[in-house]
């Protein structure tokens, strides 16, 4: 499978959470002029609604991702409440 560069280094959101070893999430990422969904792993597992940069490609609609504090606001945003959220937030 050919590794898709244009999303490597993109900033996105998880719309599913990952579960590190145990299987990917999704992530959404501002690539190509518009918004597109990948299969998302990372190490650890994080959060749906988590920030994540884009490290690597995995081929074809999967990326590698780290949790990413997103100072410039790139990020695309999820629409509706947050899963797990605590009473307060």
């Amino acid at each position: 499978m050919a590794r898709d560069e244009s999303c490597i280094g993109a900033v996105g959101v998880l719309t599913i959470a990952t579960r590190g070893a145990g299987g990917p999430g999704e992530v959404r990422i501002k690539v190509r002029g518009g918004s597109e969904h990948f299969l998302a792993w990372s190490e650890t597992p994080l959060p749906r609604g988590a920030t994540v940069l884009v490290i690597e490609s995995r081929g074809t609609r999967a990326v590698d991702v780290v949790q990413w504090d997103d100072p410039l606001g790139e990020a695309p945003h999820l629409h509706g409440p947050k899963q797990n959220q605590r009473s307060g937030e």
